[in-house]
């Protein structure tokens, strides 16, 4: 068996520092190694031109290495200061709003040029959406607990009570948030040093992840921006419950939240995976309500800790404007027809199209249950009607219900980040609709689907791109297929 050759630039495991000289896609910065062999291209997601970082290379091939940053060792020209905690939530928080969308609009065309084979992507190109709020957007933050903090001075991991953000690229260690991120509400994030003080008070230990005990484990927070309500989810294992008193606590959040305060929950979970809710385990009330109402585009939608909502609701108003005025650009092949929503989540997208055409029928299908649910629901508070949900699995539905083949003028898509499987995709383009609007919060995916609706004889009428996590290498599109 003949022997791998070694790697003449870097080697796997190796700590490299670097200048970062140009963007790809998804947040990747590209670093270049030179030496007597020649040029080698090493890419290093949350990086930015002109940055100079310490990186640890993971994946290590022929033609380029994938790296994880360790440290941003100096800032480029392009950034500036900002009165926020940096967090590794919004890698590029000091880099100016409007340098953000250009690289966001480069690096998203190329990608359309080079996966989907669409070299007019250029004369396509419809609108650049921005978010309504470049700072504090979020409507759903996450805090975690840790018995294991980083001393930023020694630059190493030290025995802390620790409530915040895990630190970059390491899972056992986290991070305390002191003061607001910029990203969620100014007034909590001010306040978590607070509640972060007093379940230190407690003497119970938080969460520590290499020896899988603690009683601490999350802080979870959702905000209504109708209502600017908040809803707390206190996440700890059940072995201390009994010295922790958890109507005390709900008194405490009252004292500084006051009327703000909607709701504590209190999740257990036992599981030494690293996630929120459980599998197993309880979510009980302690205090107020276990719901919030938040409003898009004139909807009313109830929220509770678990209802997937869109993150932006003020981006998401924007993003689905772009889709509605896509399906309904021509008005007439949607009013009295039957169009399908496809991975339709909570029916957001259905509803409103279904408030604004005339005796259209719309069929929404996800395979999330519990999102089929809250869709029913939202539809029956909102008053509309011609509305149907399915929970199944989009390509085996579409498989049980050929009834539907030539009947669908319009289909709207926004699948998750993985894209739509090839053969789901398949039995979509056998329903012979006329036009696709297909939403994507990740274009790599989407621009390879394009490749398999274009030989199918769909091409793209427009594309617009939708900011909703500013300070992220995230982007969502909005592209309008037609026959």
């Amino acid at each position: 068996m003949p022997r791998r050759e070694r790697n003449k630039f870097v080697k796997r495991g190796e700590i490299i520092e670097i200048l970062i000289e140009d963007y790809a896609f998804g947040g990747k910065g590209i670093g270049r190694v030179r030496n007597e062999h020649g040029e080698f291209v090493v890419f290093i997601p949350n990086t930015l031109p002109g940055q100079f970082v310490k990186a640890q290379v993971k994946k290590s091939s022929k033609k380029y290495a994938e790296c994880k940053l360790i440290d941003v060792l100096k800032s480029s020209e392009d950034e500036v200061p900002v009165p926020y905690q940096e967090i590794p939530g919004a890698p590029y928080i000091q880099l100016p709003i409007e340098k953000q969308h250009q690289y966001k609009y480069e690096s998203t065309m190329s990608l359309f040029k080079r996966i989907g084979k669409v070299t007019n992507i250029e004369d396509v190109f419809d609108e650049f959406v921005t978010s309504p709020n470049v700072f504090h957007y979020r409507n759903k933050m996450e805090y975690g607990f840790s018995a294991i903090g980083y001393d930023k001075n020694l630059k190493t991991d030290v025995d802390e009570f620790t409530l915040g953000f895990k630190r970059r690229g390491v899972w056992w260690m986290g991070e305390n948030l002191d003061k607001d991120s910029g990203l969620f509400d100014a007034q909590f994030e001010d306040n978590l040093i607070k509640i972060r003080k007093y379940c230190q008070d407690t003497g119970l230990n938080p969460w520590h992840g290499p020896k899988r005990e603690g009683f601490f484990r999350y802080f979870v927070v959702r905000k209504s921006y109708k209502t600017n309500e908040l809803l707390f989810n206190l996440v700890t294992t059940s072995g201390d419950l009994p010295k922790f008193n958890l109507n005390t606590f709900a008194s405490f959040l009252k004292d500084i939240f006051g009327e703000r305060l909607a709701g504590l929950l209190h999740t257990i979970n036992d599981e030494v995976g690293d996630r929120t809710i459980a599998t197993s385990g309880s979510i009980d009330l302690v205090y107020g309500k276990d719901k919030i109402v938040e409003e898009l585009l004139g909807l009313n939608f109830e929220i509770s800790m678990k209802s997937f909502f869109q993150t932006n609701p003020k981006s998401a108003e924007k993003l689905y404007t772009k889709v509605i005025d896509y399906a309904l650009e021509n008005k007439e092949a949607i009013d009295n027809t039957v169009v399908m929503d496809l991975f339709c989540g909570t029916g957001t997208i259905g509803q409103i199209l279904a408030s604004k055409s005339t005796n259209t029928k719309i069929i929404g299908v996800d395979i999330v249950a519990s999102a089929i649910e809250d869709a029913k629901k939202n539809a029956k508070r909102n008053s509309i009607e011609g509305l149907e949900f399915y929970a199944a699995d989009v390509g085996k539905f579409l498989t049980e219900h050929a009834e539907y083949k030539n009947k669908i003028r319009t289909i709207i898509l926004d699948p998750a980040r993985a894209g739509i499987a090839p053969k789901t995709l398949k039995k979509i383009i056998h329903l012979n609709a006329d036009r696709m609007v297909y939403v994507s919060c990740n274009p790599a995916t989407q621009a390879r689907d394009t490749e398999l609706l274009n030989e199918a004889g769909y091409t793209i009428k427009k594309i617009s791109l939708v900011d909703q996590f500013p300070h992220t290498a995230h982007i969502e599109t909005v592209v309008l297929f037609e026959k």
